[in-house]
């Protein structure tokens, strides 16, 4: 065994370089990507629409149509909110009391504070949440102006990535020898495949789980369902977190909101319910198949990507992950790097050690 030390520093200067761009750069980088996976989803029905309307009207037509989905659904929630506006002042006087409450019954028992007066604890208390408003307040107009510059920075780039995709594959074909020609776009058809079935999964997952979360709080009776229903399966593209995230926002709001035990523990239970549903059969089956990555990948992706981008980093460094998987089968050095990234072997044992699943022996005996 022999272990090159010059290999070893280029690789690890080179990830660090990637890592050092990435944060220094991250403004002109994460609406790029969300834009290149946004082009991957929309490619079909650009294609379509390329027959009838030319390339840039089709690729006008497609932004304008998914433009007007955003709007709608930004103005549903709109509504929505403005609705539970007028509740979120009970709300937060109801949190101040159970929080000066609970001070109060832990300094009567350990006595860690000594004496003072509740009535003015509790108004101490909520005058330092207008002042945390109004500082957050003002944050928030800062981030919905950045918010919106970042949105249509994307649709800019995905308009131009629709038009000139063309343009991008013959470009990325000179990186490749002219032996290697077609195994390098098999590649970059490949890559393009992950992207597109990642994002419409995801959109589809999302889509199911809002339904059923929003169904499931309007039968418990929780005022406005669908609001937190889709908030929470939207939350839920963040992989592991975000649907303890999205499941404890309702379950805290029914806590405050009902004079009744049994409301927050029926929101849990049913969050719990879909979850389950959603791990061990819906997201195996809509979006497992396409990114194909496993655990240990998915959790460093997770971390890696909330450390560089945010948010938006643990949103999209699982579907990278699984496009760096692709790039690393296609070259004989990263082979290895694509054993530690993605399922395939783990599937494969546990299928040999298990045999056929049940759906597949029930697949197998309707056939016959």
């Amino acid at each position: 065994m022999q272990l090159s030390f010059r290999d070893l520093f280029f690789t690890l200067a080179f990830a660090a370089l990637v890592i050092a761009i990435m944060v220094i750069a991250k403004s002109i980088l994460i609406p790029l990507s969300l834009a290149l996976l946004l082009s991957f989803i929309l490619h079909p029905l650009h294609k379509r629409l390329q027959v009838k309307f030319g390339n840039i009207g089709a690729a006008f037509t497609v932004l304008l149509g998914f433009f007007l989905v955003i709007i709608g659904v930004l103005t549903f929630f709109s509504a929505e909110i403005l609705s539970l506006s007028d509740q979120l002042t009970d709300f937060g006087d109801k949190l101040m009391i159970i929080f000066t409450d609970s001070v109060v019954f832990v300094n009567e028992n350990l006595s860690f504070l000594g004496n003072f007066d509740k009535d003015q604890l509790l108004e101490d208390g909520k005058a330092w949440i207008k002042e945390g408003a109004a500082g957050l307040l003002g944050k928030t107009f800062s981030n919905t102006a950045s918010f919106l510059t970042g949105i249509f920075t994307m649709i800019i780039y995905t308009f131009l990535f629709l038009i000139y995709k063309k343009s991008l594959v013959s470009a990325f074909k000179k990186f490749a020898s002219e032996d290697n020609e077609n195994q390098y776009l098999k590649m970059l058809k490949k890559i393009q495949l992950v992207g597109q079935k990642y994002l419409s999964g995801m959109l589809t997952l999302i889509l199911i789980l809002g339904l059923a979360n929003s169904t499931g709080l309007w039968i418990i009776g929780l005022d406005n369902p669908f609001l937190f229903g889709f908030l929470a399966a939207t939350l839920s593209i963040i992989p592991y977190i975000g649907t303890t995230i999205g499941a404890s926002i309702p379950v805290l709001y029914g806590f405050i909101s009902s004079d009744e035990l049994w409301v927050p523990l029926a929101v849990a239970g049913m969050f719990w319910l879909v979850q389950v549903i959603e791990s061990n059969f819906l997201s195996p089956k809509i979006v497992g198949n396409s990114v194909n990555v496993n655990a240990f990948a998915a959790i460093l992706s997770l971390i890696v990507g909330a450390s560089v981008w945010g948010v938006a980093g643990m949103v999209l460094f699982l579907p990278f992950a699984a496009m760096l998987k692709v790039i690393c089968e296609s070259y004989l050095p990263l082979q290895p790097l694509a054993l530690l990234i993605g399922d395939d072997h783990f599937n494969n044992k546990q299928k040999a050690e298990n045999g056929p699943s049940w759906f597949s022996k029930i697949k197998k005996s309707l056939s016959r």
